[in-house]
């Protein structure tokens, strides 16, 4: 019976759920935003908030040890000691947000995206538009001469003799 149990259960093997939630705990500091299932995210959220809370107000050394033993990529780990204790240093708890997104096309499960709170996610993508941009000023400014010798005349295709 589970009587006066509130703790969030997910419906795999206790082992398979517990690298689960390691793998989206490590995730989501990784790449600051994950678009899973509602139950999944509920799970995830305290953990980070109790994970950076940690890091903050432990020795480093000790923090990283903590944070290993939880976490399945040492990146992770040392993000946030270098990103999230700098950014969240005012802030207690809460620092994760969940978004409604709609249903999984599938088996209609309810997705939502998992977020960090401050988080500078579309910063990387910003960086690749503008190089983008940049490649394809410089290849419009050539002249269309070249352009059009580039190309080469269209084959004419041969018709087959009918015996």
């Amino acid at each position: 019976m589970r009587h006066q149990n509130s703790r969030l259960r997910l419906k795999q093997k206790p082992t398979h759920a517990k690298m689960l939630e390691r793998n989206l705990i490590t995730s989501l500091l990784l790449y600051e935003s994950i678009r899973t299932t509602r139950k999944r995210a509920k799970v995830v959220q305290p953990v980070i908030d109790k994970l950076i809370h940690y890091a903050k107000s432990h020795p480093p050394h000790v923090a990283i040890r903590y944070a290993n033993r939880i976490l399945t990529d040492k990146n992770a780990s040392r993000k946030i000691m270098e990103v999230y204790c700098v950014r969240y240093a005012e802030r207690s708890s809460g620092l994760s947000r969940m978004t409604p997104v709609g249903s999984r096309r599938g088996d209609g499960a309810e997705l939502v995206d998992l977020t960090l709170i401050d988080a500078v996610i579309g910063a990387h993508e910003e960086e690749k538009k503008t190089t983008s941009k940049k490649t394809k000023s410089s290849e419009t400014s050539a002249p269309k001469s070249e352009t059009q010798a580039a190309k080469k005349p269209a084959k004419k295709s041969s018709s087959k003799k009918a015996s």
